[in-house]
């Protein structure tokens, strides 16, 4: 089998970067492990950067988004029962949408069946070879068959435990990785959102956020230690919880029901440097991975499709290899950007330690933002991932 760039990984960075290849006419292929109901299913972020929206309108996949997502133009910030608001139109003329990453995943898999191209699902035994070399290749088993994919340029967009990270020599790769001693409990459930937009607040019991993916369907993350075990909290608990952490003044409307999906996720940060080794290019999750505080890891790995996509367009049309030879490290500028505003962030919301003062400076900080123009400025700035790297 032969293609220009084989693509490990169906996730978001690799769909989209397949999609964006195809229309610009580079032949891809992508390779998945997972079954396709598996990975239309799986339950990841939902919010989305203004930026990413205008990559995938580029990449022919917003038609359903904009008929069906949130737009929020603003977020709550609250703490000690004191609230306010950060209005990211007012300061930046941007807003965030809401719009699961389950729903994008679909758009980009219907867009790839209706060319035609859809990814090999279930794939097994993925190794990559002579990814230093000239003739890169990706050998897999697929029911029960051993294939071989030679390709010209290979992406690795296969998550923190696939194998494209591992194909680049321990002595080229430098990990910088960091874990908090905190995770988050997550619970999606089909009720209305308490509020129209998303409220992140930082409470002495801990932190907790209110989200949604739909005007129907509500996502809510609340800290929790990081040796709970998620059957230890019924529906009841949780949300007994979530309310008294948004307290008194949302706490009404908060509207309960059964989980549709309840889950532990821990808040660590990783980042593999560099993203490329000779003819491989990590892309997302493969590469790095944020706190989720702040909702950067699905805009990070658009953008490195992006990023990629163009580097590759450039090298098939104008023999060029300058955007590829710098792709990482104009990617890991916004991935350490984005880095450094999850743990700001992190740091700002949630319970560090029992001692007064922590709690003490979190609210000078959060008093700091309410009453400071330029302070929310630099605040919605790096919400919306505004940077002179990613201006749009």
């Amino acid at each position: 089998m032969r293609t220009q760039v084989g693509i490990v990984g169906a996730g978001p960075a690799g769909l989209l970067l397949s999609q964006l290849l195809r229309l610009a006419g580079i032949d891809s292929m992508v390779l998945e492990r997972r079954s396709r109901d598996y990975v239309e299913h799986r339950i990841r972020a939902g919010v989305l950067e203004d930026g990413t929206v205008k990559t995938l309108e580029r990449a022919g996949v917003a038609a359903r988004l904009h008929r069906e997502a949130l737009r929020h133009d603003g977020f709550t910030l609250a703490m000690d029962d004191g609230e306010f608001r950060v209005d990211l139109a007012a300061l930046t003329e941007r807003s965030i949408y809401v719009y699961g990453q389950t729903e994008l995943t679909r758009d980009l898999i219907d867009a790839h069946e209706a060319a035609g191209l859809l990814p090999l699902f279930e794939v097994e035994d993925v190794q990559l070879h002579d990814v230093a070399g000239t003739r890169p290749s990706i050998s897999f088993r697929q029911n029960g068959t051993e294939q071989r994919l030679i390709c010209d340029f290979i992406a690795g967009c296969d998550g923190f435990h696939g194998v494209s990270r591992t194909a680049i020599p321990e002595h080229v790769m430098k990990v910088d990785e960091k874990s908090l001693p905190f995770e988050w409990l997550g619970m999606l459930a089909d009720v209305p959102p308490c509020h129209h937009e998303l409220i992140y607040a930082n409470h002495q019991r801990g932190f907790v956020l209110a989200s949604m993916r739909s005007a129907t369907r509500s996502r809510y993350y609340i800290q929790v230690a990081a040796d709970e075990d998620v059957a230890d909290w019924s529906d009841a608990r949780f949300w007994d919880e979530v309310a008294t952490r948004l307290g008194p003044n949302v706490a009404p409307y908060v509207v309960r029901g059964p989980a549709l999906e309840k889950s532990i996720a821990p808040l660590r940060s990783f980042v593999a440097e560099p993203m490329q080794y000779g003819r491989l290019f990590l892309a997302g999750d493969a590469a790095h991975i944020v706190p989720p505080t702040g909702a950067k890891g699905l805009n990070l790995a658009a953008h490195d499709a992006l990023l990629l996509a163009d580097a590759l367009i450039e090298r098939y049309r104008d023999q060029s290899d300058a955007a590829l030879e710098s792709y990482s490290a104009r990617a890991l500028t916004r991935v350490r950007n984005a880095e450094n505003f999850s743990w700001w962030f992190t740091r700002a919301m949630h319970r560090l330690d029992d001692e007064p003062h922590s709690r003490e400076r979190q609210r000078a900080e959060l008093a700091h933002l309410r009453n400071s123009h330029e302070a929310q400025l630099a605040l919605a700035e790096n919400y919306l991932g505004l940077t002179k790297e990613h201006p749009v």
